[in-house]
Formats: structure tokens, C-alpha cells, sequence
């Protein structure tokens, strides 16, 4: 059973925009912009620092994602969620390059990333 609903998966399918996910460090929330993929009630992120140690330490996290037209919000979706890392070469190259697409890189760009997974736990979402 889906947690994400259809109208939600359709926007946050629809165009390359920017997550910001929330992590904890410390006690205190970590936010920070990343790009993603969502698919089949996940989302892969890729990458490395900050994000990726406080995933480490506490994986549960929180994704927002809106899209707004000069500064007017069409819509939002908020997810909540538990993250794994994905300690595989070829599962994050692959997840690296689909990201990628999505976003118009080369499909070798930040290839020093690691590959997070996040399993949405809840989801909400708003149209404007």
C-alpha cells in the first residue's frame, strides 16, 4: 500500500526541482538542498558530508519540495522517512546517473557521492 498519494507521485515526478532534507545533528535539525528521484514510494538522494554522517547517526529524515512560479507556491509535498545507505558501487552509479538525467548533468557528475534510499513513512502534499 501506497503512503504517497497518486496526485503527490505525479508532482513530485514532474519536474527537476530541489528537495530540502532535513537530518539531525546533535539534537537540532540539519537542512540542506539536494537533488532526488522518487519512484515506487522512495527516494534516492545522492550524496556526501554533513547529510550523509547525520544519516548515519539518526536516519530518520524529512524531505520538502515545492514548486512555486516567481516566488507564488503552485504546490508543496512534505515526506517524512528512514533512510539506508546503499554501500554499493554499482546501485549508487546507476542511482547517479538517473538523478542526473533528471537534472540535466553529465551522468558522471558528483560521482563521489553515496547513494541514500529513503523509505516514506508518511507524506503530505498541498496544491495552490
Amino acid at each position: 500500500m501506497t503512503t504517497v498519494p497518486p496526485e503527490a507521485e505525479r508532482l513530485l515526478e514532474s519536474e527537476p526541482l530541489m528537495a530540502h532534507l532535513g537530518t539531525c545533528v546533535d539534537g537540532r535539525p540539519h537542512v540542506a538542498p539536494v537533488w532526488y528521484r522518487y519512484e515506487d514510494d522512495a527516494v534516492e538522494i545522492v550524496t556526501t558530508g554533513r547529510k550523509l554522517e547525520n544519516v548515519r547517526k539518526n536516519p530518520r529524515v524529512s524531505l520538502s519540495i515545492q514548486a512555486d512560479d516567481a516566488g507564488e507556491t503552485k504546490w508543496m509535498v512534505t515526506l517524512l522517512g528512514t533512510a539506508t545507505i546503499v554501500d554499493d558501487e554499482d546501485e549508487t552509479a546507476a542511482a547517479q546517473r538517473r538523478i542526473n538525467e533528471k537534472y540535466g548533468a553529465s551522468p558522471d557528475a558528483y560521482a563521489e557521492n553515496t547513494l541514500v534510499r529513503i523509505e516514506i513513512g508518511s507524506a503530505t502534499y498541498r496544491t495552490y
